[in-house]
């Protein structure tokens, strides 16, 4: 098939009603091209910023409604009364909308950035060029993306650790630059991503420390002002202790 008719049917793929016996066609021809990985990977963004609205949309519960019903007054009062208790109800519904819509908000956020960050791993993964630096050295790594980002960091010793460099390239995040690397523990392939702490989950210090999207671990920590998340489905353990070396090597 060509691309127009594969594009033609990523909505399908996306939204998992694709037919289960072209599934392995469809899967092979975007590993090989990455005009349709991209276009995939884009609707895949576009249906989680759907999902992510719509959760944000408050509705009062029907107890809510019940507790303000019970909280009017039985019989009327004079006229002061009668207009001022109603508004105070009135006044509290809507500051509760509004707390409760700002909670959703910020946990459908946290949810789009999680996502985004599991579609970054996994197009790296079926990518036939994974990285724009192949080297397990350090020193070879890091000097690469000098000039290319607006920050610096620096990458661990692992020669004597489980851990094995694998290259590295760059990326975008919350519309900023960043620093993807491959590294690998046993089979498993872990994603790092350093960014610059000046985006809104860093400065608020509520993006979790530890979480799980679409079957893969996440970890996050911070150095100074930078943000270091990782991504794999390789243990949580072995995940946090690549955290702990990376945070380790940005300490003067």
């Amino acid at each position: 098939m060509t691309c127009d008719t594969w594009r033609e049917r990523l909505d399908a793929y996306i939204d998992d009603s694709f037919p289960p016996e072209e599934l392995n066609q469809l899967e092979e021809h975007l590993r090989v091209c990455p005009s349709c990985a991209a276009e995939a990977l884009h609707r895949l963004k576009l249906k989680h910023a759907t999902k992510a609205a719509a959760a944000a949309r408050f509705a009062p519960s029907s107890e809510f409604r019940s507790r303000i019903a019970q909280g009017m007054p039985s019989r009327r009062k004079r006229l002061f009364g009668d207009l001022w208790i109603p508004g105070l109800a009135v006044a509290a519904a809507i500051l509760i909308a509004l707390a409760g819509s700002s909670v959703w908000e910020w946990h459908a956020q946290r949810q789009q950035a999680l996502a985004e960050l599991v579609d970054l791993h996994v197009t790296t993964l079926a990518s036939v060029n994974p990285v724009d630096v192949i080297s397990t050295d350090r020193h070879t790594v890091k000097p690469w993306f000098q000039g290319k980002l607006p920050f610096s960091f620096n990458l661990p010793e692992l020669e004597n650790s489980p851990f094995r460099l694998l290259g590295g390239k760059l990326v975008y995040f919350n519309h900023a630059p960043g620093a993807q690397l491959l590294c690998a523990s046993g089979k498993h392939q872990i994603s790092v991503f350093i960014l610059q702490g000046d985006w809104k989950f860093a400065l608020s210090g509520t993006f979790p420390a530890s979480a799980r999207e679409k079957g893969f671990n996440i970890e996050s920590t911070r150095s100074a002002d930078l943000r270091i998340l990782l991504v794999s489905d390789a243990n949580p353990g072995d995940i946090h202790e690549l955290a702990e070396l990376l945070k380790a090597a940005q300490q003067p």
